[in-house]
């Protein structure tokens, strides 16, 4: 974080104050040395983010992660940069650098599609799944608020966390991006082996969009919660991928948007 004196007015008049504000810098990502991309986040977490990252967008296809650590070329151009380097010990396939940064908001934003990444990724198997009662779902924001430091301090992050089906957080990480904090999440049960994480649900402070769903899927999720709203192509994908997909999760309300109706995987008596 970072520490500004800002002027706060209040009742018509101004005083001087200090105030918390949430650091965004760049970060570039490799894969056997090869630039893959660079994404604005916020600093920590760097080696979960760039192996969840190369994951997530399938770069690795099954690879394993011999290697993270940081790289400086010393360039003066890109000085400032944090560079992580993810070594497969050349068993990924050869990387495609991308163009554009990556930004905190957005992620892959067009550049895949539905039916690319269904190539990609099988449904998952439902009978591997742990199956999570309504009365939990409706309480993972209460439950997330206790892993969220830097939004207490700042307001200006997101959370993903992964919880088991006893409501227990077995990961969370905060970042500026929302599918910053997924990746982190992802990046670390990666490194742990314990993906795919058919026994967790991932929950999002923010809403769910395409990247988010489609990093729960390839990280083996089958149920995403979210606070606020999916879009139209997130429930596409949810309902493609077999993930149950909960939305405006709020006080005791929420939405189920995939599966189509609510299935036995979510009956429940309340």
């Amino acid at each position: 974080m970072a520490s500004l004196l800002i002027t706060r007015m209040e009742g018509g008049s101004g005083r001087r104050v200090p105030d918390d504000l949430i650091v965004e810098e760049p970060m570039a990502i490799e894969l056997d040395d090869v630039r893959v991309s660079t994404t604005m986040r916020t600093p920590g977490h760097d080696f979960e983010l760039a192996a969840g990252f190369l994951h997530t967008e399938g770069l690795l296809a099954g690879a394993p992660v011999t290697e993270v650590r940081y790289c400086a070329n010393g360039s003066a151009v890109e000085s400032g940069f944090n560079i992580v380097t993810v070594s497969s010990g050349g068993l990924a396939p050869r990387p495609t650098a991308r163009l554009t940064t990556t930004t905190s908001s957005c992620g892959l934003c067009g550049s895949a599609s539905l039916d690319d990444l269904a190539g990609r990724l099988a449904p998952i198997d439902p009978t591997g799944l742990t199956r999570f009662d309504l009365s939990l779902l409706a309480d993972l924001p209460d439950r997330a608020l206790a892993s969220q430091p830097l939004f207490d301090a700042t307001g200006a992050v997101h959370a993903a966390v992964a919880f088991d089906s006893s409501g227990s957080v077995v990961i969370a990480r905060e970042d500026v991006g929302r599918h910053n904090a997924v990746d982190k999440v992802v990046g670390r049960l990666l490194l742990d082996g314990a993906l795919p994480a058919s026994a967790l649900a991932l929950y999002v402070s923010g809403r769910a969009s395409f990247e988010i769903v489609q990093k729960a899927w390839a990280a083996g999720f089958g149920t995403v919660v979210s606070v606020s709203a999916p879009t139209a192509l997130a429930v596409d994908t949810a309902r493609r991928a077999g993930i149950t997909l909960v939305g405006f999760v709020r006080d005791d309300r929420f939405n189920v948007y995939s599966p189509e109706r609510v299935d036995h995987q979510l009956r429940n008596d309340r």
